[in-house]
């Protein structure tokens, strides 16, 4: 296993890390939540831009980043345009999502783009070539609202991601039963023993998958994502709380 650095957070190795997630409308309080980041205890925050009023103002979305970039200083921050198919705020062209990603790694003010593993190969893999070329890392992902896949699905797609070439992988299912998050955590531990040679994310969503996102060192999912504010998925938890849950685990480990 390869871990990830972006600026002075080692992705991959021991407590995974926490990515804080702001999902807000206005710009005023995007840079406020930002502001509050430095009293809570996360590594990565992630900016939610399919939240943002003006989502397909791509002047407008690169002035927030810089705003963020001053604000969190040496903070990582993680840019995400979720679409609506896969959870998030907005339908939006492959076009227009290739073009906004692109726009965000050229810019210089984000650590790491999102880019979902199903927006087509070819995008997929143009996005991930314009990021390294500026030296960016692509969180590759996937996320199903519906339901969980079975096992060697999930760990089909995270192999996908891995041969586009994303720096961590991620995916995110909704889980019907208590069977299904076992389901997930099964392919999160075949998926680290077997075939990862980088960082992955996997988590179970709801209430029901909260466990999922709490036992990610012993599975091997890399990174959680706690909230500060306003959740951006169902069954994030106070960011906190979080933290103190990965640390008491972790000692015990």
């Amino acid at each position: 296993m390869n871990a990830v650095v972006v600026r002075n957070v080692k992705i991959g190795e021991g407590i995974p890390k926490i990515c804080v997630p702001i999902a807000e409308s206005g710009k005023e309080d995007i840079i406020r939540e930002a502001e509050f980041f430095s009293s809570i205890p996360g590594d990565i925050v992630e900016w939610r831009a399919d939240w943002f009023e003006h989502a397909f103002d791509t002047e407008k979305v690169l002035d927030v980043l810089k705003d963020l970039r001053a604000v969190l200083k040496e903070t990582p921050v993680l840019f995400t345009f979720r679409t609506l198919k896969e959870g998030g705020e907005k339908a939006v062209k492959l076009c227009v999502y290739a073009d906004l990603i692109k726009a965000a790694v050229r810019c210089g003010y984000a650590d790491l783009v999102d880019v979902e593993v199903f927006a087509g190969d070819a995008a997929v893999r143009e996005i991930v070539d314009t990021a390294h070329a500026n030296g960016v890392k692509v969180v590759a992902s996937n996320h199903d609202f519906e339901k969980t896949p079975d096992k060697d699905e999930m760990i089909r797609r995270l192999c996908k991601m891995q041969e586009l070439g994303a720096d961590i992988t991620k995916i995110a299912v909704m889980p019907q039963s208590k069977k299904d998050v076992l389901t997930l955590l099964a392919a999160t531990e075949e998926m680290y023993r077997e075939h990862a040679d980088r960082p992955m994310i996997t988590m179970s969503m709801s209430g029901t998958g909260a466990l999922s996102r709490l036992c990610g060192e012993v599975f091997g999912s890399a990174m959680t994502f706690g909230a500060a504010g306003k959740a951006s998925a169902p069954g994030q938890m106070e960011v906190k709380e979080l933290a103190q849950v990965l640390s008491l685990l972790h000692k015990s480990l």
